[in-house]
């Protein structure tokens, strides 16, 4: 109706509404208009007031609430329908539906469902029979089913975790529709162009005919998808598709193997755009752990990226043209090559007695994006060739210096260079070994510090010119090259002035070489698209499934139709190879969904002589019973409005007079007895709140009344819960909220008070309660939550707000004297061995009884609040303890750290796994009665 999601089952009642113009005229002359007669006399009555009047006429806009009621009624009665079930009623030939089962339908599957089973309910109110058509299943026979059976093979259906071929299901539809002839087609569509799109849409319009066609589209959010991560030189980044337009953003998690999480990379779509990039800045270490990328809230193949070794470390081929690999193999170029680069990158050596030109050529055929030659001189016409066409494809070529190389003549390098070298004694000789100077601003070793220990004795000279300078990466004191390189096509020829080995400097020996191989490591790839040969080839090794993603993009495992694949395979996946991981599990190999070169578009389907339709979420609802009452409602104010013009209403409440007090005296005891209920189910409530806390051990926390901070606080108090049920063996019950004025305190061996500037001082009641709580044995940790704002003064005091806040509530109460936790104190070794306690924040220190000395007894037994068994009663801190516990329920933590050191939140979850120990057990880890016991028995 007009765009609204409204129907009406009979929609001809809706011509009763033409009937409210007449239902006006009536109203407004009915009571009639009195006739008026002259009367003489008549000027006799008008001194006197009449104590009721009656109008002449109805008031206008009593009519018009009259009409308002009638209206409702009559649309009442034509029985409105809001969000009305889809599908034409009313036939009598088959329906064939069409659905989309693609990774793109997984996100909306639900709603497809549903919309698929409305129009089967609706065919089997007609008695029609259904075909359901997969579109994934294009082998499948196409049969006319009762309504029944068609509901149970819909149910039976589930998304594809691959892109769906619908130009292949088209001969099924043909041959279909030549048996059955006319029926109605629906195309429960994706709206998703995944390829090839335009021609099923024509080779449908063609099968069909002039046959009824309705399309449902829209309705539904977009379906997002991820392609082409890549781990760059600092970050990595992938791409998220959408098929729309408008602004919207979203977070892509990073996973590791085990699941777990490793960080997050928000992203945001422009206006206009259909891509949009996020991107993880993480240290390499880390992102070399990343095993899947998933949009979050995204349920779908398409939504998940899965990374392997290809993603994590390059594979690196390395050639050498020296004989001393056999005789020395620890004096070898390879022997430092190898350590250098085998942190961050798959190592491949060339076969033992084989020549270097031999091992070229496996590693071109291996299609490994990066090889380093280590002193190999003149190459055959056919290898230069092949490195060059390699190189121009995106391969990475890098050459060390040596003998052989500084007596070939070879155009594999990024400068020409001069015969011959230059060493401590030679014809261009240096009166003492060389130092590296400052790297490159521009080249890929910018940042670098320069190693001051490591000296140059010998390498091969480049021939002066024009651009030497921008091709110089790392040079010497004196203004020689060290490292030159250039970029060819799409690779990169590379070249060290010095020997891999220690025979011309000592840098394969440092720490700079290293990174500086790590640079140039980053800058390489990996070949996407295998060649010809490769893929011909008889003898490639095949990987069997492991582990394969579903439509709604969870592991799960293998089907039988999924089929093993060849180790290189870089293609997108298909119905032989669902997406997932293959091979060993110690190595498998990830084929995702979509290719790292594939995007999404939204489908045209406006060719088609169809009938469109949205998808709705929401159900069927019947309109008729609020209309009518509505209308009733309507009515009684009608009623109220005559009786109060025609004062028959005065007349009834005077008659009525003592039966209305009757009612007032009966609402007014009601009333009345509402606060004894309300106090019986506050004791009872009470009785629940103890038998809950004695259940189980539990964490308390103070309720401030800030809602941020106490919903903060308590997902804090719950992390901490799930750390200690992870890590310990203390299974504690969810924490509970606490009021030290009304709640008992006495079942918790802890509550955490988060101190908030500007809250009023809790009552004497609750100081007291809170003093009693921690002379009998209980541990209160207040937590001021502003290290970052000032750190301590010379005497260990604070003048921010919750300093000045926490002060005012320790005034009234009996606190002993407080010391920084020592570094002997029990609670640094409870459980985790500790030298502070961070929280949100590192900066702050945290306070502790003072411990007696051992020949202070007499001060020790006049503490004013002594913890039971050595326990201090109180622990201060400004931290924020709870903010760095705090996680939300999907396990991501609710707040940032400051400064966002590595394992700081770790250290944060360890810091109170030892105060929650220390305030259970007591000082038993200080007591060393069993110390000489354990060490006779441990030999020592």
């Amino acid at each position: 109706m007009a765009g609204l999601p409204l129907s009406f089952a009979e929609p001809l009642l809706l011509l009763g509404l033409l009937s409210l113009p007449v239902l006006w005229w009536l109203l407004r002359v009915m009571p009639p208009r009195p006739r008026r007669i002259e009367f003489p006399p008549t000027r006799l009555l008008f001194d006197i007031a009449p104590k009721e009047e009656t109008p002449s006429r109805t008031p206008w806009w009593l009519t018009a609430l009259r009409l308002m009621a009638a209206a409702l009624v009559i649309l009442a009665a034509a029985g409105p329908v809001w969000n009305p079930q889809t599908g034409l009623a009313g036939k009598t030939t088959p329906l064939l539906i069409l659905l989309d089962d693609g990774w793109s339908s997984a996100s909306s599957w639900d709603t497809r469902l549903r919309t698929a089973d409305e129009l089967i309910a609706n065919a089997d109110s007609d008695r029609r029979g259904v075909a359901i058509v997969p579109l994934s299943e294009t082998t499948r026979d196409v049969t006319v089913m009762p309504a029944g059976a068609a509901r149970v093979a819909l149910r039976q259906l589930a998304p594809k975790p691959y892109a769906v071929e619908r130009i292949e299901t088209v001969p099924a539809i043909e041959r279909f529709l030549k048996a059955t002839g006319d029926c109605e087609i629906v195309w429960l569509s994706d709206g998703v162009d995944t390829g090839r799109g335009p021609e099923f849409i024509e080779a449908l319009g063609k099968t069909i005919g002039d046959r009824a066609l309705t399309v449902f589209e829209g309705g539904t959010s977009s379906p997002l998808a991820l392609v082409a991560a890549e781990n760059a030189a600092a970050r990595m980044t992938v791409k998220v598709l959408r098929t729309d337009s408008g602004i919207a953003a979203g977070i892509v998690r990073a996973i590791d193997a085990k699941g777990s999480p490793i960080g997050e990379a928000h992203y945001t779509f422009a206006p206009q755009a259909q891509e949009a990039e996020a991107a993880f800045d993480l240290p390499v270490e880390l992102r070399n752990d990343i095993a899947r990328l998933e949009i979050a809230g995204e349920r779908s193949a398409g939504a998940v990226q899965l990374l392997d070794k290809r993603w994590r470390r390059r594979a690196i081929g390395i050639a050498t043209g020296s004989t001393s690999d056999t005789a020395q193999p620890l004096l070898a170029p390879t022997f430092y090559l190898a350590r250098a680069l085998g942190p961050f990158a798959d190592v491949r050596l060339g076969d033992r007695g084989v020549a270097p030109q031999q091992a070229i050529t496996q590693f071109l055929d291996q299609k490994l994006p990066m090889i380093v030659l280590a002193d190999v001189g003149t190459l055959s016409p056919e290898i230069r060739e092949r490195l060059a066409a390699w190189i121009e494809q995106g391969g990475v070529l890098v050459r060390f210096a040596g003998p052989r190389l500084a007596q070939a003549d070879d155009d594999l390098v990024p400068v020409k260079l001069r015969r011959g070298g230059r060493s401590l004694g030679g014809s261009l000789t240096w009166e003492k070994p060389q130092h590296l100077a400052t790297f490159a601003a521009d080249g890929p070793f910018a940042g670098l510090a320069v190693p001051k220990d490591v000296t140059v004795n010998r390498q091969v000279l480049a021939e002066p010119d024009a651009v030497l300078a921008t091709k110089s990466w790392a040079s010497l004191e004196d203004g020689t090259p060290l490292v030159t390189g250039e970029h060819r096509g799409k690779g990169m020829v590379s070249l060290f002035h010095v020997s891999a080995d220690m025979r011309w400097s000592d840098l394969p020996m440092s720490g700079t070489f290293v990174e500086m191989l790590r640079r140039i490591v980053d800058m390489s790839g990996y070949t996407s698209n295998p060649g010809a040969s490769v893929a011909t080839n008889a003898n490639t090794e095949t990987v069997a499934p492991l582990h394969i993603l579903d439509g709604f993009g969870a592991f799960g495992p293998p089907p039988a139709t999924a089929r093993p694949l060849p180790a290189d395979f870089r293609d997108r996946a298909t119905p032989d190879h669902p997406p997932g991981f293959y091979g060993p599990a110690d190595g498998p190999l990830a084929v995702n969904a979509l290719a790292a070169a594939d995007r999404i578009a939204p489908l045209d389907t406006s060719p088609l002589n169809a009938r469109r339709a949205s998808y709705t979420n929401a159900e069927p609802r019947d309109l008729r019973g609020i209309l009518l009452s509505a209308s009733l409602a309507l009515f009684l104010i009608d009623a109220i409005i005559v009786a109060l013009l025609g004062g028959g209403l005065a007349a009834l409440v005077r008659r009525r007079a003592a039966a209305a007090a009757l009612v007032l005296a009966l609402a007014l005891t009601a009333t009345m007895a509402v606060p004894s209920r309300l106090r019986a189910e506050g004791t009872e409530s009470s009785d629940e709140f103890a038998l809950k806390a004695v259940s189980q051990t539990r964490l308390a926390y103070v309720v401030t009344g800030n809602a941020d901070v106490d919903s903060i606080v308590k997902a804090g108090m719950s992390g901490l819960t799930l750390f200690l049920a992870q890590r310990t063996a203390l299974e504690a019950g969810d924490p509970v909220g606490v009021d030290p004025a009304h709640d008992e305190l006495a079942f918790f061996p802890l509550i955490y008070w988060p101190i908030v500037p500007g809250v009023a001082k809790p009552p004497q009641d609750a100081i007291n309660r809170i003093d009693a709580y921690m002379k009998q044995g209980g541990t209160v940790l207040f937590d001021t939550r502003d290290a970052i704002e000032a750190g301590p003064s010379e005497n260990g005091a604070s003048q921010t707000p919750g300093m000045q806040a926490l002060r005012d509530i320790l005034s009234a109460l009996d606190v002993p004297e407080l010391e920084p936790v020592p570094r002997e104190h029990v609670l640094t070794k409870t459980f985790y061995l500790l030298r502070d306690f961070p929280g949100r924040f590192t900066s702050g220190q945290t306070w502790v009884e003072t411990l007696p000395r051992e020949d202070d007894d007499e001060a020790a037994a006049q503490r004013p609040a002594r913890g039971g068994d050595g326990v201090s009663p109180i622990i201060i801190t400004s931290n924020d303890l709870a903010g760095a516990w705090a996680v939300r329920p999907d396990g991501q933590p609710m707040l940032p750290l400051t400064p966002g050191e590595p394992k700081q939140r770790e250290f944060a979850f360890r810091a109170g796994v030892n105060i929650v120990m220390y305030t259970l057990t007591g000082n038993y880890k200080a007591d060393l009665v069993h110390a000489p016991a354990l060490i006779e028995r441990l030999g020592q």
